[in-house]
């Protein structure tokens, strides 16, 4: 069967940055989809995406479609005839359903049967519905129309190439006339551009100055990026997302360096970074130590006899950019951060919860009740706290939003507060995201949890719950964050006590009753994700979770003990034990004593359990007031072959009631020493 290479190209008005990588993979995969299903076979797919324009290249694509057949089983014989022969329902619904009178359906088999023979049709006349139905699902949230057409897209067309070998495809898409002629770059090749052949599409472009390649122009960008930042003694901050939005702002791309005034370095870097990168889409320039550069690397589009000249346009634009981030610096600092809190007295945190600087409060108190839990100073983290929503109302962050935290950081250094409680302004809101860094001080490690607990109580407190997908809060992400600081910075905190500090200090706002439970629930609900990410069985975390410990530096402590007890030989044997001894223990009446009274014992396997199990206790009582869980687990291990035989050679449920309690009373000891640490019974 012959094979010849298939290109498609949509030229447009400039594609919105930011969606060309995901217009592109959905064109080819439903170019893909739609060949498929053709059953078109084919070597190889690409395809290529510029600022104007989305192609796909198929190579070596079957010229015809392969002849195919279908076999559809009907019902069988004897429900498709009755005892005189004459056709049922059931034999007529199934002809009809094929489209075919009974005559032309085999009766032979067990089974009727329809086979039938379709003749596949040339490749070029199945791919102008293929493109079609590719375009038209593309993810285009809202389309539009142009001129007076009622074709609809994301951006106004402008041509089209469908070449299969050496012939144009005779279709119409989108208002354009299928051809082989393209459109080279803006300015330097304004005219068309024959394709020669789909092989050559991406030659033929680039002669006319576009590399219709996406990875090679975001190769070239980084590269010359690079070399330029080191040609500067620098490093350039070039953002993933960045790099690929501005990939997809160009067609011939060309990495210039450009120069600000260094009077602008006085303004916090990452407000100058933020507005260079989000407005203008340049790349900052670090030097050794981290500090900004007073210069930038912005890509233009264009391959200038005088480049000097647009370089001194770059620089005049960003120019005001920087001007205006000094002026709100130097507004907000004639002030002392402290005095912006008045500010936030009319700014609404939750209308039922108050204003953002009754948070503020909130937060200060809990951050001092935290604080000296986990190893900080009281008086930080409550001076910390009461500052820590100052910046929200800051003419700086009230431009640059991404700044709230940073700047706070910097008016505070300036107003002289201590290092720890500038960097706690901008810690709170640490981790940022999953994986995010986490607060550096023990002060900003007290406000970040206060200020996350003060929204988990306070959301919960009037029923707003997350539901689904819907988060509006960020309560998972608040939920986590408790978690990853608490475990990941070693720091010892019983949530219970927490959290009911931080339900008492809405007083009346929230319902109570319930409250501390159902958060806390929330709370240790999210370390379920957190261990099944990392590989742990969810019965160790169940295991763990029956016990309800309040820390969750305990927990974590607790479920990598019990990981590590379950690689022992008698980890299942055990589990089985406590599994049995859970079961009995439930059915047992009445209370079960308290002591074991060897006077009730009549087997020696009593006397050996009891033995081991009193020296078992005597070992791990240290080791569990030191949170050795691991050593615990292991030494309980050796309570395998004691058990074992007492299973063996005793009956629990004895007449003798006395005898029968006493029983209980040892089982329940085994099971206590087990609970020290987890509820193994659950890994059975």
């Amino acid at each position: 069967m012959s094979a010849q290479d298939f290109l498609v190209e949509l030229g447009t008005e400039e594609l919105p940055p930011k969606a060309l990588n995901t217009l592109a993979d959905a064109f080819l995969a439903g170019i893909d989809k739609g060949l498929q299903a053709a059953g078109l076979s084919y070597e190889a797919k690409q395809v290529y995406a510029a600022p104007r324009r989305l192609a796909v290249l198929i190579t070596a694509l079957a010229t015809q479609q392969p002849d195919r057949s279908i076999n559809l089983d009907g019902p069988p014989r004897q429900a498709a005839f009755d005892a005189d022969g004459n056709p049922t329902q059931a034999a007529l619904g199934f002809a009809k359903k094929c489209g075919v009178d009974l005559s032309e359906i085999d009766q032979s088999g067990p089974k009727l049967r329809y086979s039938q023979s379709i003749k596949g049709k040339p490749t070029a006349s199945l791919l102008p519905t293929i493109v079609e139905d590719s375009l038209n699902d593309l993810p285009i949230p809202k389309r539009m129309r142009w001129a007076a057409r009622k074709e609809e897209f994301v951006r106004p067309t402008q041509w089209l190439v469908m070449l299969l070998g050496d012939q144009v495809i005779d279709c119409t898409i989108l208002a354009q006339k299928a051809g082989r002629d393209s459109r080279g770059h803006r300015f330097h090749h304004p005219e068309s551009v024959r394709i020669t052949s789909p092989a050559n599409y991406l030659a033929d472009l680039r002669a006319a100055y576009v590399l219709a390649d996406a990875n090679e122009r975001r190769e070239l960008i980084s590269k010359r990026t690079e070399e330029l930042a080191t040609r500067q003694e620098g490093t350039a901050i070039v953002p993933q997302d960045l790099l690929d939005e501005v990939t997809a702002l160009v067609e011939w791309p060309v990495p210039l360096v450009c120069s600000f005034e260094e009077r602008f370095l006085e303004v916090p870097q990452e407000a100058l970074i933020t507005t260079m990168q989000d407005n203008q889409k340049y790349f900052c320039l670090l030097d050794a130590e981290g500090k900004l550069l007073p210069r930038f690397i912005t890509v233009a589009n264009i391959e200038s006899k005088d480049p000097q000249q647009i370089i001194a346009g770059n620089e005049k634009v960003v120019r005001p950019r920087l001007t205006d981030a000094e002026f709100f610096f130097k507004q907000d600092k004639k002030q002392p951060l402290e005095s912006f809190n008045e500010r936030l007295q009319n700014v609404v945190f939750q209308e039922k919860l108050g204003s953002v600087y009754d948070k503020a409060e909130r937060v200060s108190k809990l951050a001092a009740y935290i604080a000296p839990r986990i190893g900080g100073d009281a008086q930080r983290a409550a001076r910390a706290g009461l500052l820590s929503k100052c910046d929200l109302s800051t003419e700086m962050v009230g431009e640059f939003p991404e700044m709230q935290g940073v700047a706070g950081y910097y008016y505070a250094l300036n107003d002289g507060e201590p290092q720890d409680v500038a960097l706690a302004l901008n810690e709170q809101y640490m981790p940022r995201g999953a994986g995010a860094e986490l607060p550096s001080t023990l002060t900003g490690a007290a406000v970040a949890i206060a200020d996350k607990l003060d929204t988990l109580v306070g959301i919960f407190g009037i029923g707003m719950l997350p539901t689904g997908s819907k988060d509006p809060y960020a309560l998972r992400r608040a939920a986590l964050g408790v978690l990853r600081i608490l475990i990941e910075k070693q720091l010892d905190l019983d949530l219970n006590d927490a959290v009911a500090f931080a339900v008492n200090a809405f007083g009346s706002k929230v319902k109570a009753p319930g409250l501390a439970d159902a958060v806390l629930e929330f709370i240790f609900d999210r370390l379920r994700a957190r261990y099944e990410d990392e590989g742990v069985d969810v019965a160790t975390y169940l295991s763990v979770r029956a016990l309800k410990p309040g820390s969750a530096l305990d927990f974590d402590q607790r479920v990598q003990a019990v990981q590590a007890f379950r690689k022992l030989p008698e980890a299942a044997a055990l589990a089985a034990v406590n599994k049995r001894v859970s079961n009995l223990l439930g059915k047992a009446e009445g209370n079960i004593a308290a002591t074991v009274e060897a006077k009730y014992f009549d087997n020696a396997n009593e006397f050996s359990l009891y033995s081991a199990i009193q020296q078992a206790d005597q070992a791990v009582q240290p080791m569990a007031a030191a949170r050795q869980y691991s050593e615990t687990l292991a030494r309980l291990a050796a309570l395998r072959e004691p058990v074992d035989a007492f299973f063996e050679a005793v009956m629990v449920n004895a007449e003798d009631a006395n005898v029968r309690a006493n029983r209980y009373a040892l089982l329940a000891r085994l099971r206590g020493l087990f609970l020290g640490v987890a509820d193994i019974s659950l890994l059975g």
